[in-house]
């Protein structure tokens, strides 16, 4: 499928067969749900199901979710034969496991959850009644408080009195027993106990002074005090599943739950536990013979086996050939499928000529907290593209499972390492071939603009020899192989330096098909983020898919190794679908429902059965089992929506795609009003992100983000404005001419691609061309002040959300592989800065953010402002701040509250509709 657009501007509607969304009637003023219904504090949705993964025989499907409304995410198993779905895991089954304590915290921390919730939801409802003139005591919340409030502080003092007393009591009790007792030795008689009624008049007269009730303004301090101490945290509110790995043969897997590791079978009523421990743990992986399990806690590689008591630890510390004291601490390790090998990915502290520690790359920034009497400030890490890098040494060993109760080894030099320092490193996780034959690992070199893929041989042997069999099954049980080499280094089998694809080093991900003749990736290699394959045994590299659309992400394989499943957009950039691939043919077949994103998917191991988290704007998505074989219906199997969305849901958006000037197809969505026509003169808004960022753009089918899709609908449908969302160059998943289109000039473009629309706007879609705003956030609030200062007439308004201004004080992680090409001894990413063109404003413009933002940092907005004014547009510009949010704000402003702004804006600069 071609998505490169021929023609001139001409606009093309795509509501086509492959996108089947439900139309709608349009609502009337009176069904138009409120801003606070919309963005209510409740989220209508809840968590997508995780992890989805099938059982070896491909009969159980596995994966993290819980319902709506309920927290964490349990463990699910789904009978592909039967039908039935079973929840193994709830807060009430693993009550067994857990403290009486940690069970009333949970307890009690769900309801203040559900609390907050209600009475955020009512105060906010309250607020607007109150500005439409109703009688509203706003005050109600606070002084309901505020009671609760003076009863526990009464209550503590009460107890702390009562304590005092005993204490008093007991205290003057001893003084007594020990004045008797000297004057009994003393011949003398018992002093009289009139001291201590001296001393509770005394103490009666000080609780007089005590009880004298707190002022208003301190009891409003002490309840700021209650709240802070009583926020809710992640940790409060019961997890759920962390993690699970499924059995090599059986039909049974291992989870991990707060620091303990369970077990659970087919048929199995409750899991059972292994494990129970205060540390962080993590299944690695099952043994071979599925009688034990490999496992990490913070630093070691622990091996159980079911039938024993004990465990042992695989992985001694490592140590730095050249200097002994400088231990490797393990990061990552990956166990071949058969159990007999592991890799060990570790990296060793930074020491200087002094042997102290080299501090770590890049520098502390401080965020001022204005929630106190007196601001103070917290330092969070930054690194930019100008700071001097301190990667650390890194090395990867290769080391054959040993045997259980054999003696430690000696440690084998590593097969692979990299010195660190002041240099941009990367490197993959380690892929193994099924039998252990064989591993994998890419790198990457920023700097150097250079890729490289190595394979690795645990059994290396001359060319031309055969290869050596694989007997003597080791791992847990037994030793490693006759043919083993620990300290092969891997061989370098594709380079690429320079025209690689700054969106492809992130999901190249290498995996051996189960035969281990292939290794597939993703490169870049025609302009498209897609699937390729090296021949283990030849070292060539072939295609596995051909077209212009994305497929990168690789989902599994046949257990015969000829067939492939990918993830890929072809058809439609809105909506990725999970296809099969013949890994000879390259041809493609569709498995999953036209017109719905498919994410997070999961392939059996026998091919049959597929998953995968898949909805569109009329079905949200939920966690659909589709048969490859296409011959049973795909089923539902999680409800993450509450039913109340049906009410808010009383409009839906239009696809369409237009050509810029360079023949682009752009993609975008619009909603429409009730009565449009395309002769309307009506305002319009555009919204906008432009930048790339792995695999996420605007224009998703299954996306409902908050101000695009949520806001868009509200405005069509309340105040019949034509709400527009468009995905101009700069995006990810259009291919690499989109999301190279930033490197030396980000911004100019998409502003670009934003012109070509305008110009569309009056005859296409009904807008008056004079009254058309432009919104966006983050990198879409950078790319909405560059439109609005290099194109002034452009649009007649705009809304500027947390952008970044000066791209020197931005993450290096980003910017280094997004803007332009960067120096470590100067900020040159200043060269992109939008304070010199804030001088070209000429219409109006808001800029919003949180103030405690550590990503994109508040002064990004504070020095653009501070341009604005100092170049005469103090009347043009205003600041809507969060004085407590973050990147997406959710501090004191909530998104009912920012939406309303943006409502207000919008009304008073671009006006009301009128057809």
């Amino acid at each position: 499928m071609t998505f490169a657009a021929a023609g001139s501007l001409a606009l093309a509607l795509a509501l086509s067969a492959l996108m089947p969304l439900q139309a709608q009637t349009a609502p009337t003023a009176a069904a138009v749900p409120t801003l606070e219904q919309i963005f209510r504090a409740q989220p209508y949705r809840g968590a997508d199901a995780k992890d989805a993964a099938f059982s070896h025989s491909g009969r159980y499907l596995a994966y993290r979710w819980n319902p709506f409304g309920e927290p964490g995410a349990d463990l699910w198993v789904h009978d592909t034969r039967t039908g039935r779905t079973q929840r193994v895991t709830s807060p009430q089954v693993m009550a067994a496991f857990e403290a009486p304590e940690d069970l009333a915290r949970f307890d009690k921390k769900l309801k203040q959850r559900d609390t907050e919730w209600a009475e955020r939801q009512a105060r906010e409802l309250a607020q607007q009644a109150y500005l439409r003139g109703d009688k509203v005591d706003l005050s109600q919340w606070e002084t309901a408080a505020i009671e609760t409030l003076k009863k526990e502080l009464a209550d503590r003092k009460a107890k702390d009195d009562a304590q005092k007393a005993a204490d008093k009591a007991e205290a003057e009790a001893e003084k007594q027993a020990m004045a008797a007792l000297a004057a009994r030795r003393a011949g003398k008689p018992a002093p009289a106990a009139s001291a201590a009624s001296a001393a509770a008049a005394s103490e009666k007269k000080d609780d007089k002074k005590d009880d004298k009730e707190k002022e208003l303004w301190e009891l409003r301090d002490e309840l700021k005090k209650k709240l802070a101490r009583e926020k809710l945290k992640p940790t409060d509110l019961y997890p759920g599943v962390a993690q699970f790995v499924w059995a090599h043969k059986a039909d049974e897997l291992v989870f991990q739950y707060r620091g303990g590791l369970y077990r659970w079978r087919a048929d199995d009523k409750a899991p059972a536990p292994l494990v129970a421990t205060q540390r962080q743990l993590r299944v690695v992986a099952y043994a071979p013979d599925d009688a034990g399990i490999v496992f990490m806690d913070e630093t070691r590689v622990l091996r159980a086996r079911f039938n024993q008591a004990g465990v042992q630890i695989l992985n001694r510390e490592l140590i730095h050939p050249d200097d002994e004291q400088k231990k490797y601490r393990i990061e990552r390790t990956v166990i071949s499928e058969d159990g007999r090998w592991m890799s060990l990915q570790a990296s060793a502290p930074r020491l200087d000529a002094d042997g102290k520690p080299v501090p770590d790359a890049g520098r502390k920034v401080e965020i001022m907290n204005y929630d106190e009497r007196w601001a103070t400030a917290k330092k969070v890490d930054r690194e930019v593209s100008d700071d001097k890098r301190s990667i650390k040494p890194l090395a990867l060993y290769i080391r054959a499972v040993p045997r259980a109760g054999e003696a430690p080894r000696k440690q084998p030099a590593p097969v692979f390492t990299n010195a660190g320092g002041d240099v941009w490193f990367e490197m993959s996780e380690v892929a193994w071939a099924r039998d252990g034959s064989h591993y994998a690992f890419t790198t990457w070199e920023r700097e150097k603009e250079l890729l490289r893929v190595y394979i690795g041989s645990t059994c290396p042997r001359p060319a031309g020899t055969p290869a050596a069999p694989q007997g003597g099954a080791a791992g847990l049980g037994s030793g490693p192989a006759a043919c083993a080499d620990e300290t092969a280094k891997p061989e370098l089998v594709l380079e690429r330096r320079g025209d690689v694809g700054h969106e492809v080093v992130s999901v190249v991900e290498p995996r051996f098909t189960p035969d281990g003749k292939s290794l597939v990736l993703a490169l870049d290699e025609a302009g498209w983020r897609q699937a390729y394959a090296i021949d283990v045994a030849t070292r060539a590299l072939r295609p596995l898919v051909k077209g212009e659309f994305e497929a990168y992400e690789v989902v599994g394989f046949t257990a015969d190794s000829k067939a492939m499943f990918v993830l890929a957009n072809a058809g439609d950039t809105a909506a990725m679908n999970l296809f099969r691939v013949d890994m000879a043919s390259g041809a493609m077949q569709a498995l999953g429902a036209p017109g719905e994103y498919h994410r997070a998917a999961a392939v059996s191991e026998d091919g049959r059965w597929a998953a995968a988290d898949a909805g569109n704007w009329a079905q949200r998505p939920e966690l659909k089992l589709i048969a490859v074989d296409g011959k049973a219906r795909t089923a539902t199997l999680t409800d993450s929506t509450d039913k109340d969305w049906a009410a808010v849901d009383v409009l839906r958006p239009e696809r369409f795609h237009y050509a810029n000037r360079h023949g682009d197809r752009i993609e975008g969505y619009v909603f429409r009003p009730a009565g449009w026509k395309a002769s309307d003169k009506r305002p319009a808004v555009v919204y906008v992100y432009g930048g790339p960022l792995n695999d996420r753009h605007i224009v998703e089918v299954d996306s409902f983000q908050n101000t695009a899709y949520l806001f868009g609908m509200y405005m069509a449908a309340r105040h019949g404005y034509v709400m527009l969302a468009v995905d101009p160059r700069g995006h990810s998943n259009y291919g690499r001419r989109f999301s190279d289109a930033n490197w030396e000039h980000p911004g100019e473009p998409q502003a670009e691609d934003l012109e070509d629309l305008v110009k569309l706007l009056p005859a296409q879609f009904g807008v008056d061309a004079n009254r058309v705003g432009l919104n966006g956030w983050s990198f879409g609030g950078f790319q909405t002040q560059y439109t609005m200062y290099t194109r002034p007439d452009l649009f007649a308004a705009g809304i500027a959300g947390a952008g970044p201004t000066e791209w020197e004080n931005y993450n290096s992680w980003y910017s280094g592989r997004t803007l332009g090409k960067t120096e470590r001894s100067k900020p040159s990413l200043r060269r992109f800065s939008l304070l010199p063109l804030a001088r070209g404003l000429k219409k109006p413009l808001l800029l919003v953010h949180g103030m405690q933002d550590p990503n994109v940092l508040f002064q990004d907005t504070v020095n653009v402002y501070r341009a604005l004014l100092e170049s005469g547009k103090a009347p043009l510009v205003e600041l809507f701040l969060d004085p407590d949010g973050v990147h997406g704000l959710g501090g004191v402003v909530k998104p009912a509250t920012w939406h309303r702004k943006y409502e207000a804006f919008w009304l008073r600069n671009l006006g009301a509709a009128a057809p």
